[in-house]
């Protein structure tokens, strides 16, 4: 005998609570893996812009990433191939190479003299703007440990997590970016 009118309802009503139960959320979430100024600057345009539109949005900053949330390198309590890996790396935002034509560091500076000229935000101008969106700044804690990176070296209002809080977000989002 097939079920009643009122069973397939309750049927239906679990399914659709479970289908609701895996909506996604309106969040982004977004894995920095590059270091270079015109990837990290377009990371950081999306997560604003994402940000002002009322999205909950995740950065994940992970290996040469990383490097952008530095403030300062500290060499100091460093074995020596980690005080190589600081020397070598960039000292934070404003440091980044270009991906194309970069030329030893020159093409990062007319790159940045040409966004001045044009009024368009620096890269310290859209990290600012997105801590005050609340998008939420994520170091991966691998990362800080194989580059031996101190909370000292970086900006402020950075949380630490591992590959595990990161997804944790990002499974719920609406849209996942890797840069």
């Amino acid at each position: 005998m097939g079920k009643t009118v009122e069973e397939r309802l309750m049927d239906l009503e679990k399914r659709l609570a479970t289908l609701e139960e895996k909506q996604v959320k309106d969040q982004v979430a977004l894995v920095v893996f590059s270091e270079e100024l015109d990837r990290v600057m377009a990371a950081f345009i999306i997560a604003t812009g994402a940000a002002a539109m009322g999205q909950q949005v995740t950065m994940f900053f992970t290996f040469w990433g990383l490097n952008v949330l530095r403030k300062q390198k500290l060499y100091a309590e460093k074995d020596w191939l980690s005080r190589m890996m600081t020397l070598l790396s960039p000292s934070g935002a404003s440091h980044l190479p270009l991906s194309k034509m970069n030329f030893w560091g020159i093409g990062s500076k007319l790159m940045v003299e040409k966004m001045r000229t044009k009024n368009v935000a620096t890269l310290e101008d859209l990290i600012k703007l997105a801590q005050n969106l609340k998008v939420v700044l994520i170091a991966c804690e691998m990362t800080r440990d194989l580059m031996n990176i101190q909370d000292e070296e970086l900006i402020s209002d950075v949380e630490s997590g591992g590959v595990g809080a990161f997804l944790g977000e990002a499974l719920d989002c609406r849209l996942t970016l890797f840069i």
